[in-house]
């Protein structure tokens, strides 16, 4: 679904009900978009959506987590796609390619990725919020990184694995915001590129 054909504000006669990750969050955007974040309820969302308020929270546990749509099963995926991989392939190259996988959205979806992330990078309520997410991404990252290295999820290494991939991604994305032409995944691998040196010292250590 993208921004063209997303529902508006109000609830349509007849229309069936949404009541998926993807579709509240759709709607959820576009009126944020429309009306700004501050000025839209749940109340709002939940009647563009044609649910009650009890189901909406159901999806998501507040308004704050409504442009996420189900960020939990994409990290859940990254998970997956990082334990199949084979064991061999380089820390480095292991962790980008699965933040570039991530980050792959269809054609359709990317105008509504595209606002998602300018709210979540600008909105200081999103921004204050986006605290948590990114900790859980993070953690991805860190439990991968120790997994390889022997360490603990928890220890210095990884943990500063996890930063590093979160700022160059974060990186990446405001220079796709600030360029319409831009594209998001070969930002992202040239971000990946400038930690390249850096993995391979703390490979080196870990091999010795």
């Amino acid at each position: 679904m993208d921004a063209s054909n997303a529902p508006k504000a109000s609830a349509r006669i007849g229309r069936q009900p949404s009541t998926s990750h993807a579709e509240l969050s759709h709607i959820s955007l576009q009126l944020f978009i429309e009306n700004g974040f501050e000025n839209t309820t749940v109340d709002a969302v939940a009647t563009a959506a044609g649910i009650g308020r009890r189901t909406l929270f159901r999806y998501f546990p507040s308004k704050n987590d409504l442009p996420w749509g189900d960020f939990d099963a994409g990290l859940e995926q990254m998970r997956t796609y990082l334990r199949m991989l084979p064991a061999d392939t380089p820390l480095v190259d292991a962790l980008s390619s699965a933040v570039v996988e991530f980050n792959r959205f269809p054609p359709e979806e990317i105008p509504f990725h595209r606002e998602r992330m300018d709210l979540l990078l600008n909105v200081p309520a999103l921004v204050a919020h986006s605290t948590l997410r990114y900790a859980a991404w993070r953690q991805v990252v860190a439990d991968y990184a120790a997994s390889r290295l022997g360490l603990a999820s928890d220890g210095l290494e990884p943990q500063t694995i996890g930063w590093a991939f979160l700022g160059a991604s974060l990186s990446a994305y405001e220079q796709w915001l600030k360029h319409e032409d831009a594209d998001l995944l070969e930002l992202l691998e040239s971000a990946f590129v400038v930690l390249r040196s850096i993995f391979a010292s703390v490979e080196a250590r870990a091999a010795g």
